[in-house]
């Protein structure tokens, strides 16, 4: 089954922050959403909808099937969403994004009490934190990824 661009990211924002709580899960539907807009950088020349950038190799365990050789049970096509994901796919679609995230591209969880000033990949500086993730903003050196 073909899912819709709105289908997908309720999944993702399910899988990827479902317990975050709705600030969590709107973070994650903002980084996405940026990814889709912005036009520099390597999503600027690869990742034009929502679906390319759920589905870019590599960006989100919830889009793999199998991680590390495994099975991955946590993943987009396990996942039921309800009207809360529904409403934040909208919500993000619509083009509104979480109060001081800024232009994050990036997220990820450090299992830790403190976040990296800097993404591990080095274009990316800390904006926000949610929940337990951290959240990260380009730097100019993302340009010329």
């Amino acid at each position: 089954m073909a899912y819709s661009d709105r289908e997908l990211l309720a999944r993702l924002v399910q899988c990827e922050a479902g317990g975050e709580g709705d600030n969590g899960m709107r973070a994650v539907a903002s980084v996405v959403m940026n990814r889709v807009q912005t036009r520099v950088g390597e999503y600027g020349r690869k990742a034009n909808t929502i679906r390319d950038v759920i589905f870019q190799p590599g960006q989100f365990t919830c889009a793999m099937e199998t991680v590390g050789g495994r099975y991955n049970s946590q993943n987009i096509y396990n996942m039921n969403p309800t009207g809360v994901h529904y409403g934040i796919a909208d919500w993000a679609m619509a083009g509104n994004r979480l109060t001081g995230l800024g232009s994050a591209l990036w997220f990820f969880n450090p299992y830790s009490d403190s976040c990296p000033q800097n993404f591990p990949s080095g274009v990316g500086r800390f904006t926000l934190r949610v929940g337990e993730h951290c959240f990260y903003d380009p730097t100019s050196a993302y340009a010329s990824t």
